[in-house]
C-alpha cells in the first residue's frame, strides 16, 4: 500500500465557547477555537491549565457545562463517544494484556462487526506503517515502552478516523526514546493526513512535533499560533515564561523617541527596546531569551551592552549555562554558549562585557 492509499481526509474542530465546571471549580472558561482539516494541533499548558480536560470532552468522555464541539461542522458535544468515530491514544496505551498484538489493534474493527477478513488485511497494513510487521502474536509485557506505543497508535487508526487524540503519548518513554518518537509520530500524521489533537506539558514536544500549538493556563487560551511565533513573539509574560527558557527582568519607561523606549530596571540597568504601540503603562517587563545574549570583546557593541560578572558556570553537554549579574549583583540574567572549539572558558569570578539588540527583546 503507497502512502497515498493511506491517507484519511482529516476533520475541522470548532470548540465555541466551551465551559466545563466541577463543582465550584472553572477548568476550562469559554474556550474557543478552530482546527483545520488535516492539522497537528497541541494542546500545552502547566498542570490544572484544563488542557486534558478540553481533550476529554472532543473525545466525549466529559460532557461540557456549557458551549459546544463541532466536528465537520456538526455538533458533537452531547453525542456519546462512539459515535464520534474519534480515535485515542492515552498516556498509559490502555493496551489489553491478554490480547495479543493483532486482537489488541483489531479490536475496534471487531465491535463494529467488520469482517475477519478484512480485519487481518487492516491490521497487517497498520502494523507495517508503525514498522512492526510480524510483531501480530507478542503480548504487550513481551514489547518495549516505544513498540508498545505504536501498537496503541495503530489501534488508534486502524478505523480511519477522521481525528486522532493522544493524552501525553510520550510521557511513559524515556528522554532518547521520546525525542525519536516525536520525529516518528511526525512523519506519520504526514503519511496518513489525519487530524491530529495532543495534550502535553513538555514545551519541546509540541514544538517539534505541532503545526499549532494552543497555550492554556488556567481554563484560558494564552496564545495560539505555530511553534515560531510563540517562541519568538509571545503575547504574554506568561508565555514567554513557559515556553522555553527567558530572562524577565520588570522596570519602568523612563523615556524615549519614535518607536524607541527607554526602560530602567529597579537595579538601575537601563535598556533601549523597540515597541510600535500605545505607552499605556510606565510598569513593564521585557524578556530576553538567553541565547540572544552574547559574550562581546573590547571592539564588540550591542544595542545594549554592559558590563558584568559570572556568578555560576553551568556545564549541560552541547552548551554551557552562565550567570552574569550587573550594577554589584542587583540584576542578572542567564546566557548560553555552545561548547565548540574557539568558544571562550570563562569561570566564576570572572568579569564580562555582554550585549543584545533591541529586536531580540520583548515587551510587555
Amino acid at each position: 500500500m503507497d502512502k497515498s492509499e493511506k491517507r484519511i481526509t482529516g476533520a475541522t474542530i470548532r470548540l465555541e465557547g466551551l465551559t466545563k465546571r466541577f463543582g465550584d471549580v472553572t477548568a476550562v472558561d469559554n474556550v474557543s477555537l478552530e482546527i483545520e482539516r488535516s492539522q497537528f494541533v497541541t494542546l500545552l499548558g502547566p498542570s490544572g491549565s484544563g488542557k486534558t480536560t478540553i481533550l476529554n470532552m472532543i473525545a466525549g468522555f466529559e460532557e461540557p457545562t456549557s458551549g459546544d464541539i463541532y466536528v465537520n461542522d456538526r455538533s458533537v458535544g452531547y453525542t456519546p463517544p462512539f459515535k464520534r468515530n474519534i480515535g485515542m491514544v492515552f498516556q498509559n496505551y490502555a493496551l489489553f494484556p491478554h490480547m495479543t498484538v493483532f486482537e489488541n489493534i483489531a479490536f475496534p474493527l471487531t465491535n463494529r462487526k467488520v469482517p475477519s477478513s478484512q480485519i487481518r488485511i487492516k491490521v497487517q497494513d497498520a502494523l507495517e506503517l508503525v514498522k512492526l510487521g510480524g510483531y501480530e502474536n507478542r503480548y504487550p509485557k513481551q514489547l518495549s515502552g516505544g513498540q508498545q506505543q505504536r501498537i496503541a497508535l495503530a489501534r488508534g487508526i486502524i478505523f480511519s478516523p477522521q481525528v486522532l487524540l493522544m493524552d501525553e503519548p510520550l510521557g511513559a518513554l524515556d528522554k532518547k526514546l521520546r525525542e525519536h518518537m516525536q520525529l516518528e509520530i511526525k512523519q506519520l500524521h504526514e503519511d496518513l493526513g489525519i487530524t491530529v489533537v495532543s495534550v502535553t506539558h513538555d514545551q519541546a514536544e509540541a514544538l517539534t512535533m505541532s503545526d499549532r500549538v494552543v497555550v492554556l493556563n488556567r481554563g484560558r487560551i494564552e496564545q495560539l499560533g505555530k511553534p515560531d511565533e510563540l517562541y519568538d513573539k509571545p503575547r504574554t509574560k506568561f508565555v514567554a515564561d513557559f515556553i522555553g527558557e527567558t530572562n524577565l527582568l520588570d522596570g519602568r519607561v523612563v523615556g524615549g523617541q519614535g518607536d524607541l523606549l527607554l526602560i530602567r530596571t529597579p537595579g538601575g540597568l537601563e535598556m533601549e527596546v523597540e515597541y510600535r504601540g500605545e505607552r499605556k503603562d510606565e510598569e513593564v517587563s521585557i524578556s530576553i531569551r538567553p541565547e540572544k545574549i552574547l559574550i562581546l570583546d573590547e571592539a564588540s557593541s550591542k544595542d545594549n551592552t554592559y558590563a558584568g560578572r559570572v556568578e555560576e558556570v553551568i556545564y549541560v553537554g552541547e552548551i554551557t549555562k552562565l550567570k552574569v549579574s550587573f550594577q554589584e549583583g542587583k540584576e542578572a540574567v542567564f546566557l548560553k554558549l555552545h561548547n565548540r572549539k574557539g568558544a571562550p572558558r570563562l569561570a566564576r569570578g570572572s568579569t564580562v562585557r555582554v550585549g543584545w539588540d533591541r529586536d531580540d527583546m520583548t515587551i510587555f
